[in-house]
């Protein structure tokens, strides 16, 4: 069973249905351990098959308690034709109590619901959240950047699109430059410092301004 979920873990990206057989093998091995209901419902999700995805997201949640796989479970309930039920999903969970990046992508699939409905207003509204902040960086700012970038575009507000669409880039662009994942990476105007992390601590996973 764990040859299979390092499998499925290490083919997710190159080969999304082979890492899906995979995951396959291990649920019939052990379907009752909530991480490989989760990989299983993951690999689901890659291969577009987004029935099955919720239903062991579901099931994930359930065995675990868990809600970080929120997101995609917003994602595949757009898929499967529910942007309705994908909001109520997304609704249904305490946001504060939601790591940070979860919150983030969920703000995103909710966004994207909105579209899904044709409520551009509102699906920009989505993403106004606490971590919209031009001028710091950490691994989930590309996506809400360029999200935040889509939604003005769609709403005909090209300046401000193509701002947030540079502030994508330069925030992936400072990100590989080697910073770890959740250090804070201060963008000012173009150029990117990494941040000083004090006494080898971050408070809520940020680092402070050099």
């Amino acid at each position: 069973m764990a040859r299979h979920l390092a499998m499925a873990a290490r083919l997710i990206d190159e080969d999304p249905a082979l890492a899906h057989q995979h995951a396959l093998a291990a649920s019939r091995r052990a379907g009752r351990i909530a991480l490989v209901r989760e990989s299983l419902g993951i690999t689901a999700y890659a291969t577009g098959d987004f029935a099955l995805a919720l239903r062991e997201f579901r099931t994930y949640r359930r065995i675990s308690g868990k809600d970080d796989q929120i997101a995609l479970m917003v994602d595949s309930e757009r898929g499967v034709g529910r942007p309705d039920r994908a909001l109520e999903t997304g609704r249904a969970v305490d946001r504060s109590a939601l790591s940070t990046p979860v919150r983030v992508a969920l703000a995103i699939a909710m966004s994207g619901a909105r579209l899904d409905l044709g409520e551009t207003e509102l699906a920009l509204g989505e993403l106004q959240i606490p971590e919209l902040d031009p001028d710091r960086a950490f691994e989930w700012s590309p996506a809400l950047f360029s999200a935040h970038a889509a939604v003005l575009e769609d709403l005909g507000r090209d300046d401000e699109a193509a701002f947030w669409a540079e502030r994508a880039e330069v925030a992936s662009n400072a990100l590989g430059m080697g910073g770890d994942d959740e250090d804070e990476i201060f963008v000012e105007d173009g150029l990117v410092e990494d941040g000083l992390i004090e006494d080898g601590t971050v408070e809520d996973g940020s680092a402070k301004e050099s």
